[in-house]
């Protein structure tokens, strides 16, 4: 154990999209959601992208639609999710990166503010052992609708990293963390390797200030396919 940790999130950092929008395109497709709902979902996303958007409120909001489904059946959807949109969107740069260090001999993590019905496919394709991401609480192998606080977002992501940092022994002086949302600033100040990843407006602006690493990937249609 290196005692390093290399920490990603996601969205638009190692997919070109974003998880939760595929995810409602996916069950508008599938007739289980109307065209008003599909609508508001893109809604909340822009106005999340503009900092316009109460994240964790909406969170809790949305989560209470899918009380009383079967956990493992949340699981199966996630899988054909990835296979059907997801893994057409991985940045090949970010894969690589992924593999990178894992020849370091580093702990790699994905930290998300999705679920595990969404990160864990993506994670087992890249070889990924450890994932954080906002749990869903679950009774008799059914979810509740409520949400495990806290959600894995902003100052949410620190606590569930925390828990990883104690079980794995890593010093975050020394480790990474790769993200493209101004969010996730409380991270970046901890680690000694910030990286900035297809930034938005307002984080390429505190890179550039601050002297962080920025990379901008290729679209994964134009780089090729990316290989786990």
């Amino acid at each position: 154990m290196s005692g390093i940790a290399a920490f990603f999130d996601m969205d638009k950092t190692l997919i070109a999209e974003n998880s939760a929008s595929l995810y409602m395109r996916h069950r508008y497709e599938l007739g289980e959601v109307s065209t008003l709902e599909l609508a508001r979902g893109l809604g909340a996303y822009l106005r999340y992208k503009v900092g316009a958007l109460d994240l964790k409120a909406w969170t809790k909001s949305m989560m209470l639609e899918f009380k009383g489904r079967d956990e493992s059946e949340l699981a199966e959807e996630g899988k054909r999710l990835f296979d059907a949109l997801v893994r057409e969107t991985i940045y090949p740069e970010a894969a690589d990166l992924v593999a990178e260090h894992h020849a370091r001999g580093h702990t790699v993590a994905i930290v998300s503010g999705a679920t595990r019905y969404i990160v864990e496919p993506m994670a087992n394709y890249l070889g990924v052992a450890h994932i954080l991401y906002t749990r869903l609480e679950v009774e008799g192998g059914k979810l509740t609708g409520r949400v495990v606080e806290p959600i894995c977002f902003d100052e949410g992501k620190i606590y569930w990293i925390q828990q990883l940092i104690e079980d794995q022994e890593i010093d975050l002086a020394r480790s990474y963390f790769y993200t493209d949302s101004v969010t996730d600033l409380p991270l970046l100040d901890l680690v000694g390797h910030p990286v900035v990843t297809n930034p938005d407006p307002m984080l390429y602006r505190t890179a550039v200030k601050r002297r962080w690493p920025v990379r901008f990937f290729d679209a994964p249609n134009a780089a090729g396919t990316a290989s786990p």
